[in-house]
């Protein structure tokens, strides 16, 4: 039997033109025997990662390209066959992406001739076979030589042996050996019904309208080599030369490994002697009074395997970008991984002390995994722009770009698409849609059905219930990722291919952070985190009115008025444990440490609940329930009562009682991860309860150990993840109990952010004694400030223009604020000295800014309505000249009326609470 390899095959990443995921073609054409498959999505490489990690696992041959569609010429299929010819790919690509908008790619056939060499090249034929294509292919063989073919495709079409000869004999004399396809857009005939809806999708109608938009027939599946050769008999050699094309096709993405930027200083220093320097003096100012021995075997160990795995490169990266935003001021703190790591703490990546939590160096990089760490760190989210612009004046943006962020169906999306398409009415699908919860990928029910009040046997709405259920997990587009950059030594764009993004001097690469990941790829995330904008303002307030300077580690630590503030569940605005959940648990845990705060970040999670963690905890904390340790896993489970509430203690648990290695432990960790997704974690189930069997525990209690390791599913949190957050937890409370001014005044700058509205930032401050002043065209500014209050050393909060709705901050800045030499007498000359708009005089008189001047806001109004602005350069000349307007005897408001305006045109009241 002849071999065959499929090399016209679309996926679902042709988004709106596959209807099958790239490994289950993958896994379909090694069922049916072909000796390789090959990805050519249209115009773009963003589903070969998903296809290679398939295809390395089932140990499957794959071939990578991509099917070019150009705007002066037919298609082609384009494959590379080996390292530089894929750079050459990209690079075309990135070229024809970068000169569209966002989601497309404008190539012409002289581009694809520029980047042509390396690459073996297939014509497709269009839809009607045209004298035009003959001579386009005979462009082709001049181009490409040997490296050329032209693809023919038997579709059931009625004519396709006359189309086939037709088409054999046009390549015959351009010179172009004929190759069997498919066209291939799911893999099993019974994809073709979802195959027609996403067609229905991407041309906006539905399945009754769409007509010959549809293919004819289920034929564009995956067919045996059988099949392909008796289908093409009548032309010798189409189905071998599939097999010709793979043998000359060797490239692979395993060989884009390890291409990171070299961190060699200019004095040739090599990175990991850099690095080692770096960690031991990060050492010495972090344990002032000497190294604790056990830290300093961590580093040394932690470094070695930097060493052996070459990653020093990667931490310098990071300690060069923190280091950068440092010195701009900008508050930053890794979090993460990085807190196992004693040498991220050295090198002052994160502040997390390993001192404090229980190491577990492999949960952030392991031997086995070899693969780059993955470290988050978070800035000022106002800030985080420079830090942005920095890495990009660096490296250039030929060497970094952000991730991107594959959207894919849920719920809700698929199931209003799949309604559409099926002629279901909008109140319908409406009803469907609403029956889902936020972002869920679960599927309607049948007794959700009816609840809706529909009936779950209407065969249209059964089909369209079981197709969106389909197409749930397809991809829609590419977004920009929230900040993962990728940085390489080499060009970006021979490397993977580069589009804009929806934002100006944005681009993102084709490849999300799971791919990444499969390919070993360094990404460094440049996050945003509005709390350490807060706390940033507060730093900045406490030094201006207080006269202390503080930072993240130095603020007084571990004082008890603190926990006691939020042992009452005081923590309106504290980082972390704002909300009501947090709320309710904080009186019952009572912390009295930071440790205390990491285990109330991470206890109020689905899945320490779920895995019926929380309430045997909580009953050894208040002494109802004696702790209970099982054998050789006291030091594992000590600090959290014998119950395992992180994904570290779970991969200790594994490795001491069931002797799993780090790196297996570390797999467990990812399956329980990705538990809810894939199911991978059944694959360690079996190894888990024999090794725990092995070493002295009870079956029973190794069974009731993994079912609890499951129960973490993918909302299990990590310590170290918890760890970082617990600082700023503290921090922010701190500054709450011993500065609540302060801290009304940061959180309030800082707005838009956490669980509450100005109104109860406002409130709470107030509940804490602090003055709150409303807002004045005298005496406030556009944030929130502090002022001198009339007791000694205390301050009171006067409300910034921020506060008032539908203000332009450019403009009462740079009008009011900058132009306030003294104190305004009137209206008129507010108007006359700021030339503030008649629009802004508007909005701050209905906020009731002009108190200072004596006028309430139905006054002050009048006053503004009696402005005549087109008049005022008129009279400027005439000196001490004045035109006086009779008064105007105004109702007086209620205080009832007042506090409506108050929170119409502020959203709440100082006056009083208008219940």
């Amino acid at each position: 039997m002849t071999a065959y390899a499929e090399l016209q095959v679309t996926t679902n990443f042709s988004f709106l033109r596959g209807a099958s995921h790239p490994a289950e073609l993958v896994l379909r054409a090694q069922e049916i025997g072909h000796g390789a498959i090959a990805i050519a999505d249209r115009n773009t490489l963003v589903g070969v990662v998903r296809a290679h990690a398939n295809a390395k696992e089932l140990g499957f041959r794959l071939v990578i390209g991509c099917r070019l569609d150009l705007t002066d010429a037919p298609s082609l299929l384009c494959f590379p066959t080996d390292r530089a010819a894929y750079g050459r790919l990209c690079r075309l690509l990135t070229r024809g992406k970068r000169r569209a908008e966002k989601g497309a790619c404008h190539l012409a056939y002289a581009d694809v001739v520029e980047h042509g060499a390396g690459q073996v090249m297939i014509a497709l034929p269009p839809e009607q076979t045209e004298d035009g294509f003959a001579d386009f292919l005979k462009r082709v063989a001049a181009d490409f030589g040997d490296r050329a073919y032209v693809a023919g495709q038997h579709l059931y079409r009625g004519d396709d042996a006359k189309r086939l000869h037709r088409l054999a004999a046009l390549a015959d004399r351009a010179g172009l050996p004929l190759v069997a396809s498919n066209d291939v857009l799911y893999h099993v005939r019974e994809r073709r019904r979802l195959q027609d809806v996403v067609t229905c999708i991407r041309e906006g109608c539905t399945i009754a309208e769409a007509g010959f938009r549809l293919a004819a027939n289920a034929e564009r599946h995956l067919k045996s080599a059988v099949e392909m050769e008796r289908l093409f008999r009548d032309h010798p050699g189409a189905v071998a030369r599939s097999m010709e094309i793979v043998e000359r096709c060797r490239f692979g993405l395993a060989e884009l490994r390890y291409e990171y930027p070299d961190e060699t200083g200019a004095d040739g220093v090599p990175a990991q002697e850099k690095l080692e320097r770096l960690a031991w003096e990060g050492a010495a100012r972090r344990y002032p009074t000497g190294v604790p021995e056990k830290i300093s075997k961590q580093i040394a160990h932690e470094l070695e395997l930097i060493g052996k795995l070459r990653f020093a490169s990667y931490f310098l990266t990071v300690h060069d970008i923190m280091n950068f935003a440092r010195s701009k001021e900008i508050l930053c703190q890794g979090r993460g991984s990085a807190a196992n790591s004693a040498v991220c703490y050295c090198l002052g990546i994160t502040d997390v002390d390993p001192t404090d939590v229980d190491l577990l160096f492999e949960r952030f990089v392991s031997s086995e995994r070899n693969e780059p760490p993955d470290i988050d760190v978070d800035f000022e989210h106002e800030q985080r722009e420079e830090v942005i612009q920095y890495i990009y004046r660096k490296y250039g943006r030929d060497r970094a770009g952000l991730t991107a962020v594959v959207s894919t169906y849920r719920s809700r999306g698929a199931i209003r698409e799949v309604g559409k398409v099926m002629g279901l009415s909008e109140d319908v699908t409406a009803a469907l849609a609403g029956m889902v919860w936020g972002w869920s990928s679960d599927s309607v029910g049948l007794q959700q059905v009816r609840e809706a009040g529909l009936d779950p046997a209407d065969p249209t709405l059964r089909q369209a219930l079981d197709l969106a259920q389909e197409l749930m997990g397809f991809p829609r587009h590419l977004s920009q990722h929230v900040g993962g950059f990728v940085i390489t030594s080499g060009p970006l764009n021979e490397l993977v291919p580069i589009e804009n993004a929806a934002m100006e001097d944005r681009t993102v690469i084709e490849w999300d952070k799971d791919d990444l990941n499969a390919l070993e790829i360094l990404k460094v995330d440049v996050l945003g985190l509005g709390m350490l904008s807060c706390i940033h303002r507060a730093f900045d307030l406490i030094e201006r009115h207080y006269g202390v300077r503080y930072t993240i580690p130095t603020v007084p630590s571990e004082r008890p008025e603190v926990y006691d503030m939020l042992g009452h569940a005081d923590s309106i605005g504290v980082f972390q444990v704002e909300s009501r959940a947090q709320m309710s648990m904080l009186p019952r845990l009572k912390p009295r440490t930071l440790f205390d705060l990491v285990i109330e970040v991470a206890i109020v999670r689905p899945g320490p609940i779920q895995g019926n963690m929380v309430h045997p905890y909580l009953r050894r904390r208040m002494g109802l329930e004696k702790d209970d340790y099982p054998p050789g896993l006291k030091e594992v489970l000590k600090r959290t009562l014998g119950v395992p509430l992180f994904q570290e203690q779970a991969m200790q648990i594994a490795m001491i009682g069931a002797g799993f290695t780090g790196g297996e432990a570390d797999g467990l960790r990812r399956a329980m991860a990705t538990f809810r997704r894939n199911g991978d974690i059944h694959v360690f189930e079996e190894k888990f309860i024999a090794g725990m069997c092995a070493n002295g525990h009870g079956a029973d209690f190794a069974r009731r150990c993994f079912d609890q390791i499951k129960g973490f599913s993918d909302y299990g949190f990590p310590l170290s993840h918890a760890a970082s957050f617990a600082l700023l937890v503290y921090v922010s409370a701190w500054i709450k109990c011993v500065h609540p001014d302060v801290f009304a005044a940061a959180l309030l700058n800082s707005q838009p952010m956490g669980f509450y509205a100005p109104a109860q930032i406002v409130r709470d401050a107030r509940d804490h004694g602090v003055d709150v002043r409303p807002v004045d065209v005298n005496h406030s500014d556009w944030d929130c400030t502090l002022e001198p209050a009339g007791e000694a050393g205390r301050r009171a909060l006067r409300l910034g223009f921020r506060e008032v709705k539908g203000l332009a901050q450019a403009e009462i800045e740079a009008k009011l604020v900058q132009r306030r030499s003294g104190v305004f007498r009137s209206v008129a000359l507010l108007q006359h000295q700021t030339g503030l708009s008649r629009a802004a005089l508007e909005k701050l008189a209905e906020a009731d800014t002009f108190r200072s001047l004596g006028l309430d806001r139905r006054q002050a109004l009048w006053a503004v309505c009696g402005l005549r602005e087109e008049t005022l350069p008129l009279l400027a000349p005439l000196a001490g000249a004045s035109v006086v307007e009779p008064a105007a005897a105004l109702p007086e408001m209620s205080l009832g009326e007042h506090v409506a305006e108050d929170y119409r045109a502020v959203g709440f009241s100082l006056k009083r609470h208008p219940l």
